[in-house]
């Protein structure tokens, strides 16, 4: 089994603590101002992961450039975490996150919060706002399930990555709300959003952008890093897979069956919605140097009503079609020709993550399964 390369550059260090019992947070870090009296979880589920607080550095002050200038470092099927809100569109490369998990930014009026964590192949974005306050994050050097702990300045409140609760501090129970967001290959960006901006490497950090630290991390067969719980039995843990919820009900996609169907039509708690997946982006956590890395495809979830009909997807000719109109969809669920050109499927929230992840924190999702063959 390949060894995980963070481990050789971080170093690695283990700290579990005892059941609620603060005395040993305190020692552990004497430097934090969090109100360890408040929390929501036990404190023998936080890990460290090697490097301290602020060890990987979250960006604050982002610069962008065009898709043109970005061309220049950025190949075309590389991963970039999609935000749109209102008239602009950003795009954040994956090559990037992955050395500094977090970047604090504002689209708009709108601040954002752009979140991966490399363990669990997380990438979800969050409204940076509690009661009106804009905060700030960082990564605080912990895990909880394998996934990133961050924390906000102000508070040093802890918050569980995942699912953007805070689970220690001032803040616990709070929730940050989640915005919709899709990871897609550059390409795609720089096709639909000519004039977005795309996250600068000029992060003010030497960081060897386009490798990748977790060499081989992406495999099906790999057993996750620091993670103490049970693994779904009938998939494998590090399995990729799209998950959905909708109300109290999530349904998980494995992408050795998406990757093959490339569509399905589906539906979850009365609503019905459509899975694309397409060929062209790399993996970000395959080989050393990402761009030598395996095609894992890209992926997106939208709900299939369109002018009140409920449409049926289907995939030829390497095009995403529906039967009712004929209009042919891009990965965005966009309509770029037909009876729909232009129509914009309103996304569903959802996300790609691996198994053992996504069921840690959904443990009752169902697991879609390969349908039938006529």
């Amino acid at each position: 089994m390949k060894c995980l390369m963070f481990i050789i550059t971080f170093g690695f260090l283990s700290n579990v603590f005892p059941q609620n019992e603060i005395s040993h947070i305190l020692k552990a870090y004497p430097d934090w101002k969090t109100n360890f009296s408040k929390s929501n979880i036990d404190y023998s589920e936080l890990i460290s992961g090697g490097p301290p607080k602020d060890g990987i550095p979250a960006i604050l002050s982002p610069e962008f450039e065009k898709p043109g200038e970005a061309a220049a470092w950025l190949d075309e099927k590389e991963p970039l975490i999609l935000v749109d809100i209102g008239h602009t569109a950003k795009g954040y490369p994956l090559q990037i996150l992955i050395w500094h998990e977090l970047v604090n930014d504002k689209i708009g009026t709108t601040p954002v919060l752009v979140s991966f964590c490399p363990l669990c192949y997380s990438a979800i974005v969050f409204d940076r706002r509690i009661d009106g306050n804009e905060l700030y994050f960082g990564v605080s050097g912990l895990l909880r399930k394998s996934d990133l702990v961050m924390y906000d300045f102000q508070t040093e409140s802890f918050w569980q990555q995942f699912t953007g609760k805070a689970i220690a501090g001032d803040f616990t129970g709070r929730q940050l709300t989640v915005l919709k967001s899709q990871l897609i290959s550059f390409e795609d960006f720089w096709n639909n959003y000519p004039d977005g901006l795309i996250l600068s490497k000029n992060t003010g950090y030497k960081r060897d952008y386009g490798s990748n630290p977790y060499l081989g991390y992406d495999s099906p067969a790999q057993k996750p890093f620091m993670f103490n719980g049970e693994y779904k039995k009938d998939i494998p843990p590090n399995e990729k897979v799209i998950g959905v919820k909708i109300g109290d009900s999530a349904k998980a996609y494995p992408y050795s069956i998406s990757m093959e169907e490339k569509v399905i039509n589906d539906s979850l708690n009365g609503k019905n919605f459509v899975v694309f997946h397409k060929k062209g982006t790399y993996s970000v956590l395959d080989q050393i140097v990402i761009t030598q890395s395996k095609d894992a495809g890209s992926t997106g979830i939208f709900d299939r009503t369109a002018n009140g009909d409920t449409l049926n997807f289907y995939y030829i000719n390497n095009k995403f079609k529906d039967y009712e109109t004929g209009s042919t969809w891009n990965i965005l669920g966009k309509a770029i020709s037909g009876k729909l050109l232009g129509y914009q499927l309103k996304r569903i929230h959802s996300g790609d993550y691996f198994a053992f992840a996504w069921f840690a924190f959904h443990p009752s999702s169902k697991i879609y399964r390969k349908r039938p063959s006529n």
